[in-house]
């Protein structure tokens, strides 16, 4: 194998990265204002993400007994509460997650 290879793999990956980047820079840019569907998708999209991890995280949900469906639904109360309070997805995302990671690692042997 060639031993430049490695480089030129890394650099047409941030050359594709950049160019995706800075695109929408290109289209959008200038004194042109974005367009109403672009604008639509912005404001629909978080709720809709959130929407769509809750669903995929909870299909399991029936066949899940015991401590681990009050696990998710811990989770799931935590995302909810932050997402109301601060309206940031990544804060809810991530706070959810800490939540049932810390709840399915630590010894909860003594609630049951």
């Amino acid at each position: 194998m060639n031993p430049s290879y490695p480089w030129l793999v890394v650099a047409i990956a941030a050359g594709v990265t950049l160019f995706t980047r800075a695109l929408p820079f290109a289209v959008f840019g200038g004194k042109r204002g974005m367009p109403a569907p672009v604008k639509y998708l912005g404001g629909v999209l978080p709720a809709g993400i959130i929407a769509i991890l809750v669903v995929y995280c909870l299909k399991g949900l029936p066949a899940a007994g015991g401590a681990e469906c009050l696990f998710q639904f811990a989770a799931l109360a935590v995302v909810a509460a932050l997402h109301l309070w601060r309206h940031n997805t990544l804060l809810s995302i991530f706070g959810g997650t800490a939540v049932y990671m810390l709840l399915i690692r630590l010894p909860l042997f003594w609630l049951f």
